[in-house]
């Protein structure tokens, strides 16, 4: 339980800042401040044990059926994000504190905060692969909600939805590769999936499986050629920025790979892939970020840069590669958040973030560019500093390439030159703020000092980022060496940092340093170099992009979806018979002979196949086209009768009647003929597909009958009399075997009753007959031999349907045909003595005759759970009554009641009402 509550303090916190959503923004940031920190002291209590080697795991099962569990996992790797995660995020509630205050909308802020938090933590706590996704889609939704938290804004709205669709487009590449993944290692638990590296790496799955997850994982964090949407998430908020992109967000990618590190990595397509893509992010971000005038956009493309030396460094591979990129992981998060804290309060005081107009600052804000000058030192690599020593084994780690020859060559050259623009892009964002001259045209004019404790955020993590520089054999030894053991099962030596201040490191170090001061020292004529090459606006090219597939996907659509009904039926029928005629090859004659012909059946298939023909035939006919269709049904009826299937008969029978009733009612308002609809062109493919979809299910029937037969109706017949208490196999299934299926059923009429009383409700329709024609041209409506044979019909249908009723279990019947049967008899009333009339006589509303009976059902379901057995579970007994004797009583009886119910008042409420929109006189009143 201890593992849930990582991610359930802030999720349940960020219920919090809702109810005092109204309160000062002080007392909002503590609200918010301690769930966040119950989460991070939990992390801290836990540190010993995953440190020292050890990793809890819990379980929790989620659908067994499925072997699928809510596991959790942390080990050191888990850890020391979560650490990350919760630490760096407590620190931005109390700088949002300062940056919220005076805004209406700071407790909208905190609770997308702890939600966002609680993702995170989920995310690399988790054991299973499915429960990590599921977090893991979560971060794309949340942080959606985070970019676009100025929704006011174009900008901000762009920037959203071109995050969402990027991180969750690659979340879906995600999904296949982890549904994959597990195929391959049989298991969808982490513990099993990396233990089974070799075999995964072996299989011929392989390929596909690293592309699917690199696709999700770059997505994620921003890699060429996914990085597009980085940029312009810094519509958001700053301590949004300050969050996202120092220490969760973009990492969540970044740790996946460290993850499956042992399952994926260590191949020669990992490495040119994760390589590749490293190199080109590393190199991309410094250069453009070098050419930034917005501080937080030259942030947002170090982040970039940053983030592709991570991805580099594990593409390689190796475990010291991955502890190298850990290593600079955590000084990336201690002194990124801290810049991205800066340029909020800048752009809080100055009312801009243009590097050309920001100078001078430090008249103003001198603690403030103290921690600055340290985290910006951090950044370029300067010595004593964290960053100074992870670019040094960036260094160091790439001469260690021994193959392929191109980056043998390529990748020393590579990593020192973007060693110079991290020095360059650093030195820059310190020196126009700060120094540089005065403030030139500032919107807010003269800058006002910061509110008291402002500063406070940023101080941990600056001391961080010195004590790390001081002593980064601390670092390496007690966080990551067991972390890199934790993600890759092996233990790394102590690092001889010693040896990086000679050889060819210590060169390229210098070379890098040297380089990027210079690079910045001629920053001048490289803007106006940049200036003139053609500019290119990330946001426009996906904004035309998504036009464009918007056009293209509304063309597809309406290429498959234009109204046409028999274009539908027409693709539907293809699909069908290519699949069909696929899946028949080879399997068209089995090893039994057919059955002798039955002189009768051949007769009645006759008058089937003719009868439907005939539909087809004289289908503009309507009113004959509709006696045609009651004989199929009837011939039908009469088949099932003949192979003894007499429940089947009597439903067939008895929704064949009602059937007829409906259409009689629907033709009503239709013209007596229908137009021609069809070219010759059309009515040839059409007479191609029926007969090919006929020729491949006859085929299907042929190959069906000369086999054996295998089929589940032995369980059912050995087990319905011991099992439900019934003879009637049928009846059994549906009440008691599979009751919840038709409790479904049932269900689904009842809705589609009560849809057909709300569409008719306020619907007026035209009479059938104009005032001004002769009423005495027309048949009677209401004949009296029909009304007195209704009347002596509805006793005896009533008994018979009562009779059909109870004896369900064991003979032919059942809740469901007795119910058909009463529905007819009771139609039958309203043709006869009209809607009026049966209505001033009908004692029973429907609506609620159709509540009653899906309560009924339910509550006889529920009985069993109060004897401690499954929903719907039943039983019978044998009693011996008064008068009756021996009598066999089963609960499904009642069940059985409440179909009867549902199927009486779903008939006649639909009846009911169609009907008093098809009477002479007009609409009648509300049925039902």
């Amino acid at each position: 339980m201890a593992l849930a509550l990582l991610f359930l303090f802030p999720l349940l916190g960020a219920l919090l800042p809702v109810f005092f959503a109204s309160r000062p923004v002080g007392l909002l940031a503590v609200i918010a401040l301690l769930p966040a920190l119950a989460s991070f002291l939990l992390v801290v209590l836990q540190l010993p044990l995953v440190l020292a080697g050890e990793t809890l795991i819990h379980h929790w099962q989620w659908v067994p059926s499925l072997g699928l569990t809510f596991s959790l996992r942390l080990d050191a790797l888990g850890g020391i994000f979560a650490l990350l995660i919760s630490g760096i995020g407590s620190l931005i509630i109390l700088f949002a504190r300062h940056y919220f205050a005076g805004k209406e909308n700071a407790g909208r802020f905190y609770v997308l905060m702890l939600l966002f938090m609680a993702a995170m933590l989920g995310l690399v706590t988790s054991e299973n692969l499915l429960v990590l996704l599921v977090f893991w889609e979560m971060t794309s939704l949340i942080s959606f909600l985070l970019v676009a938290f100025s929704w006011q804004k174009s900008a901000a709205r762009r920037g959203a939805r071109m995050t969402l669709v990027i991180t969750a487009g690659g979340g879906l590449a995600l999904l296949a590769g982890l549904v994959l993944l597990g195929q391959v290692a049989g298991s969808l638990e982490l513990s099993q999936v990396l233990a089974s590296g070799e075999a995964i790496k072996a299989s011929a799955y392989y390929e596909w499986i690293l592309v699917l997850i690199l696709l999700g994982a770059f997505a994620k964090s921003a890699q060429f050629p996914f990085h597009l949407w980085l940029p312009h998430a810094m519509a958001a908020p700053t301590p949004v920025s300050a969050y996202l992109h120092s220490a969760t967000l973009v990492k969540a990618g970044i740790f996946l790979l460290m993850r499956l590190h042992p399952a994926l990595a260590e191949t020669h397509a990992w490495f040119t892939l994760v390589t590749l893509v490293g190199m080109s992010t590393l190199m991309l971000g410094a250069f453009v970020a070098m050419f930034m005038h917005d501080m937080k956009g030259l942030l947002a493309y170090s982040t970039l840069s940053h983030l592709g030396l991570i991805t580099l460094l594990l593409g390689l591979g190796s475990p010291l590669a991955l502890g190298i990129a850990l290593f600079h992981l955590i000084g990336h998060a201690l002194f990124k958040a801290p810049l991205f804290m800066m340029a909020g309060y800048v752009d809080l005081a100055t009312g801009t973030r243009d590097l050309r107009k920001i100078n001078g600052l430090w008249r103003y804000y001198p603690g403030l560019m103290v921690l600055t000058a340290i985290s910006a030192a951090a950044m370029a690599g300067l010595p004593l500093l964290s960053g100074y020593f992870s670019k040094k084994m960036l260094f160091a780690a790439s001469l260690t390439v021994d193959q392929p020859f191109w980056a043998v060559s390529v990748l020393p050259l590579w990593v020192t030159l973007a060693g110079g623009l991290s020095v360059a892009y650093s030195a820059r964002i310190f020196h126009n703020v700060f120094f540089n001259g005065q403030p030139q045209d500032l919107p807010k004019g003269i800058p006002q000092p910061l509110r008291r404790w402002a500063l406070l955020p940023l101080l941990p993590l600056v001391v961080l980022t010195l004590v790390i520089g001081w002593h980064p054999v601390g670092l390496f030894d007690f966080w990551v060496v067991p972390v890199t053991l934790a993600a890759t099962g092996q233990l790394l030596p102590s690092y001889d940092f010693a040896a990086l201040d000679s050889g060819w490191p210590f060169w390229m170090s210098l070379l890098a340093l040297i380089g990027g001061i210079a690079f910045y020292a001629a920053r001048n004529p490289l803007f106006a170099l940049h200036a003139r090459l053609p500019e290119v606006d990330a946001k426009e090219i996906f904004e035309t992009l998504m036009r464009q597939v918007i056009l293209f996907t509304r063309w597809l659509v309406h290429q498959l979806e234009n109204g046409s009904l028999q274009r539908y039926l027409a693709l539907l029928f293809t699909t069908l018979l290519v699949l069909l005629f696929w899946a028949l090859q080879g399997m068209v004659v089995g090893p039994l002979p057919l059955s002798p012909v039955d002189p009768a059946f051949a007769i009645g298939a006759l008058v089937l196949a003719v009868a439907a023909i005939g539909v087809v035939m004289i289908q503009r006919k309507r009113l004959l086209a509709l006696l045609l269709l009651g004989v199929v049904g009837l011939i039908i009826t009469l088949f099932f009768a003949r192979f003894s299937a007499p429940d089947l008969a009597l439903t067939q029978l008895s929704v064949e009647v009602m059937a007829v009733v409906i259409m009689m009612l629907a033709l009503s308002f239709l013209p007596q003929r229908s137009p021609h609809e069809s070219s010759k062109a059309r009515r040839g493919r059409d007479l191609f597909l029926a007969g090919g979809v006929g020729a491949a299910f006859a085929t299907l029937a042929y190959g069906l009958l000369t086999r054996p037969l295998d089929s589940i109706s032995g369980f059912f017949l050995e087990q319905s009399v011991p099992g439900g208490g019934g003879t009637n196999v049928v009846n059994v299934i549906l009440v008691d075997f599979r009751g919840f299926d038709t409790l479904g059923e049932i269900t689904v009429l009842a809705i589609a009753a009560v849809a057909v009383f709300a569409f008719t409700q306020d619907l007026q329709l035209k009479s059938r007959v104009s005032e001004g024609w002769d009423a005495q041209g027309f048949a009677e409506a209401h004949p009296l031999l029909l009304r007195v044979t209704a009347g002596l019909v509805l006793p005896i249908a009533l008994m018979v349907s009562a009779y059909i009723f109870l004896r369900g279990h064991n003979m032919p019947g059942g809740g469901f045909i007795a119910g058909l049967v009463t529905a007819v008899a009771l139609t039958l009333q309203y043709m006869a003595g009209g809607l009026v009339w049966a209505q001033q006589r009908m004692r029973t509303q429907f609506r609620p005759l159709i509540g009653a009976g899906i309560l009924l059902a339910t509550l006889t379901g529920l009985g069993s759970l109060v004897f401690g057995y499954p929903f719907l579970t039943s039983t019978f007994g044998h009693f011996d009554l008064l008068l009756l004797g021996e009598v066999e009583l089963a609960s499904v009886l009642v069940f059985d009641l409440g179909v009867y119910a549902v199927v009486v008042g779903s008939t006649l409420l639909i009846l009911a009402n169609l009907g008093r929109l098809m009477t002479v006189a007009g609409p009648g009143k509300e049925v039902g």
